[in-house]
């Protein structure tokens, strides 16, 4: 894997684009249990939108994971500066205004965009950022995407052990960032609304927005169609006040949900419908 990542990552840009789309065809036309899961999913998500139009979404998810490939394949050959160029950041004034009130932020994503590119774009900030991540299935995959955060010099948060790291990354002024668009488990999870159907979702964030009273920093990536990138911060939410902690971090959870799926509305096309979001279901459902 990290030859084929260093040939790659030092193709030209155009060259490099025209890879990674023939790498999402293939993968379109090859995985078929992926291509019927995604297509029902779009089906249930977009129901007003035709057949036609929902294959699309899903072929152009397919290009996408594909240049998100070859990107990071390129983040990693090359020099960061260089690679910096390509990213502009919208709403930095959010995260100065949380970290100037609190001294320290959550940073809640989705799997949208080119989401491993938010560890190099925070070296345009002042600020220093942990993430919490989880193991990939493929160790060839996982080894590359450590490699390309450990580049961009953030810290790692394994998410089977994080409760204690996250508290400490905060206590010492960090951004804590979690990915919250996958399907939890019925231990993890709570139930809020996805796109109109309950979906189990970490309360992990909430929780610790809840508890620690450290405003969520809703910051989204997106690919551009000149092929540059466009880190969108979103202003703070903050736990509204409840009697008691389960019911604040529901609603949390519900909010930070919605602003997700929001997002994915704006770009549907670069969100990863392949995956099992409402596999785990409630009692009866």
């Amino acid at each position: 894997m990290t030859g084929l990542a260093a040939t790659v990552g030092r193709l030209p840009v155009p060259v490099a684009a025209w890879v990674g789309r023939r790498v999402g065809d293939i993968a379109y036309v090859l995985f078929l249990g992926r291509r019927r899961l995604a297509l029902a999913n779009l089906d249930r998500v977009f129901p007003e939108r035709s057949a036609a139009e929902r294959r699309r979404i899903y072929r152009g998810s397919c290009q996408h994971l594909g240049l998100v490939f070859v990107e990071l394949c390129a983040l990693l050959a090359r020099p960061l500066p260089e690679f910096l160029e390509r990213i502009t950041i919208d709403g930095l004034e959010h995260v100065e205004a949380v970290m100037a009130s609190h001294g320290r932020a959550l940073a809640l994503s989705a799997h949208l965009g080119n989401w491993e590119l938010l560890s190099a774009a925070h070296r345009l900030s002042p600020y220093h950022l942990a993430v919490v991540v989880r193991p990939l299935d493929s160790p060839a995959l996982n080894a590359l995407a450590d490699a390309v955060r450990n580049k961009t010099g953030v810290e790692l948060i394994d998410k089977r052990r994080a409760l204690r790291p996250v508290l400490s990354a905060l206590g010492q002024g960090r951004i804590v960032g979690i990915l919250l668009d996958q399907n939890a488990s019925r231990r993890e999870g709570v139930f809020v609304p996805f796109f109109g159907r309950p979906a189990s979702t970490s309360r992990s964030i909430a929780l610790v927005a809840v508890r620690t009273g450290t405003p969520v920093l809703p910051i989204f990536a997106r690919r551009e169609n000149d092929g540059r990138h466009r880190v969108v911060i979103l202003p703070a939410l903050q736990a509204l006040p409840a009697n008691d902690t389960d019911t604040a971090v529901v609603e949390l959870t519900a909010r930070c949900t919605a602003t997700i799926e929001a997002a994915i509305r704006e770009t549907p096309e670069q969100w990863l419908w392949m995956h099992n979001r409402w596999r785990t279901q409630p009692s009866g459902g």
